[in-house]
Parts: C-alpha cells; structure tokens; sequence
C-alpha cells in the first residue's frame, strides 16, 4: 500500500511514522527546502506521550525534556486560583507533563520517520475512487500515486483548499508571543490578568518557556520583546524576570482557528492535525490531538478508501470537541472587564480540585485499548 503524506511538520512525520509501522509505503512531501520546526517549547500532556509510544517515541522524548513539578492558574498578582497537582497526574495517568524544545520533537519524530521529499510543494491532488489511485501533482511537475494521501499542511492547507474550498481559518482575533530564557524556573503555569494570559514551563538546561497572548488589536508591529517588557513589568514574579533573561528571538503568530469540515475525507484524501481541527493553544492540545490522528488512521486505513469513514468516526469527535474546549477557555482567560475578572477568578478558585481532576482526566482520556486511544 502506498501513502503519500503532505507536510513535514509534527503531525505530517508522525503519521509517516504510523503508517510505515503498519508496512505502507510512505512518501514525505514538504514544500520547504527544509523542514526545520520553528517554535520555543512544548507540552507533551498524557494523552500525547500515548500517542508518542504507539509510534515507539515516548521513552525518547521522557529522556529529551523534564517533566513539569506543579502548576495551574494564578492572576495576574500571582494569587493562585487554581492548582495542578503534577504526582496527582502521574497517578491517574500515568504520566506528567513533558516539556521540552519544539524544534528537538521535530528532530526526534523526523530521524525516526521514512525520507522526506523537500522542495515539492503541492498543486493539484485528484482524489482517486474505489478503482483508482488518487494521484499528487507537485510544482516540480512529479507526480505520485497512492492508496492514501493525507492533507497533514497545516491550518491553511494546500490539499484541504482545493478539496474543501469553503472550509477556511478564521482569526480569533489574539496574538501568541513564544519565547525561551536563561531562566531556572521553580513551578509553571497560567497567568490571567484583564484580557491578557501568561504562561511559564521548565525546559531542560534550567531554561524557562514563556509564552503569552493578548488581543491583536493590541499586539506590537516590530520589537516585541521591548513591548512584552513593557506591558508585563508589573505581573508577579518571576515574570519580569524571565523576560529580562531572553537570549532566543520572539516568535509572534495571529492566532487562527478551523471552521469544521463536514467530513474528515474525500475520495482517497483525508485530513489531520491542524489541516482537520487547528484549534487556539489554550489546552496545549494541537500537537497531541494531531498524533492521536496519526495512530488511528494508521489502524484503520486499508486500500480501500472506504475505510478513512472508521478514521473519521473515532477522531472527529473527540477532536472537535477538544477544539471547542480549548477556544472556550481561551475566551474566558480572555475576559476584560474588571466585573467580568472578578467572577472569573472567583469561579475558578470555586472549583474543588476532585471537580478539577475530573475535567483534566475528560480531556487527556485513559485508554484500556488501543481502540480507546483517542478518548
């Protein structure tokens, strides 16, 4: 069985990575000349280091980052609201809380995944039938058949728009800032002041991951760092301390969401991670749920195309509602009005930590199966 797979980002090699373990022949697409990862750090939450072992990555990437001490939600004033209790974690899952440099996961899943084609950006797919291959055009004029090509290209996915040109991603109208520094960081977590979120995570080396958003509209053209100073000097420690150890450049992105497709696939072509469900960070979800695609579509694709329906209906669900969960939050992090802070606050410091583990333990899932995986 042949795959064509469309990116080399995070989601795009483990699927490779997925496939080639159930004996398809995996091609790589990616349009780069190379396909290095940009970003800061990353959470690895339970449910992704799951994911992580089925492609027999998970021990490597526990050894690659260090694993979150504590955490939760505090104000911007630094009073807590709520607290994760990272033994409490390991006991109901199994696992913390990984973190470690984005761009290391991207080494680790690519040494591990079939060769990737650089420079082939895609232009045309046609979506091949239960008699025919769908074939891929790249903008080198090579063309590759295959049993199953998946749109793995991200939110503004190339494959995605010529198959599903109504399905577009719209701005949710904040900007990420992502940033790492010479900081060794005592106990992470979530800030929220009026409209504004901060977060800090350990990295290895005694560096610390920073990573805030505000709402565009407010968010800075050029010098980012000079202006993040500026508007957190007055958030509690170790806030204004980590932005003065910035030794890496600010990364600065407008945040965009999916509109929900209506199918996950067409013909021989199916869509996963951002390509299917690109949701806000808020959750810290995005790399996990687009690795839990890559296991279940390795489990259930055959040449047939009919078989990308059983794909569909264990991920969709359960990814969509993820993407519903983390915009929530990101909204109510989001709240401006000091009336509107106060309750939320409130609201949040009101909750009892069994309620709070109930909730974290609904999202991350614990399967007993590998058909439960993906809950």
């Amino acid at each position: 069985m042949r795959a064509v797979v469309v990116g080399a980002g995070l989601g795009g090699l483990a699927t490779a990575i997925a496939l080639a373990r159930q004996g398809w022949g995996v091609t790589v697409l990616e349009r780069r000349p190379e396909p290095a990862e940009a970003g800061a750090g990353i959470a690895m939450w339970p449910n992704a280091l799951r994911a992580l072992d089925a492609l027999g990555l998970g021990e490597q990437v526990r050894a690659a980052g260090t694993v979150e001490i504590g955490g939760g939600i505090r104000t911007a004033t630094g009073r807590w609201l709520s607290r994760l209790d990272a033994a409490d974690l390991r006991r109901r899952q199994g696992d913390g809380v990984v973190l470690l440099p984005r761009p290391e996961l991207h080494e680790l899943l690519r040494a591990a995944a079939p060769a990737v084609t650089t420079g082939a950006g895609v232009v045309r797919v046609e979506r091949g039938d239960e008699a025919t291959p769908a074939v891929v055009h790249d903008d080198a004029g090579r063309t590759y058949e295959a049993d199953l090509v998946v749109a793995a290209d991200g939110v503004r996915s190339t494959v995605r728009s010529a198959s599903w040109p109504s399905v577009t991603p719209r701005a949710t109208g904040t900007t990420a800032f992502r940033l790492t520094a010479a900081h060794d960081l005592a106990e992470g977590g979530e800030s929220w002041g009026g409209g504004d979120l901060v977060g800090l995570a350990p990295l290895p080396g005694g560096r610390t991951y920073l990573w805030a958003v505000v709402p565009t509209m407010e968010a800075p053209t050029d010098d980012a760092l000079a202006w993040l100073r500026r508007r957190l000097a007055g958030w509690h420690a170790p806030i204004p301390q980590v932005l003065a150890a910035v030794d890496t450049p600010v990364l600065v992105h407008r945040l965009e969401e999916l509109r929900a497709p209506r199918t996950w696939h067409r013909g021989r072509i199916a869509l996963l991670g951002d390509a299917a469900h690109a949701m806000t960070p808020n959750l810290g979800q995005g790399a996990a749920q687009a690795f839990l695609d890559a296991v279940v579509l390795a489990e259930e694709a055959t040449s047939d195309p009919s078989s990308l329906a059983a794909y569909e209906a264990r991920r969709r669900p359960v990814a969509e509602a993820v993407a519903r969960r983390s915009r929530r939050a990101g909204e109510v992090a989001g709240w401006r009005s000091p009336v509107a802070v106060a309750v939320r606050n409130a609201l949040v410091a009101a909750v009892p930590a069994s309620a709070a583990a109930a909730g974290l333990d609904g999202l991350l899932g614990l399967p007993v199966s590998r058909k439960e995986l993906v809950r």
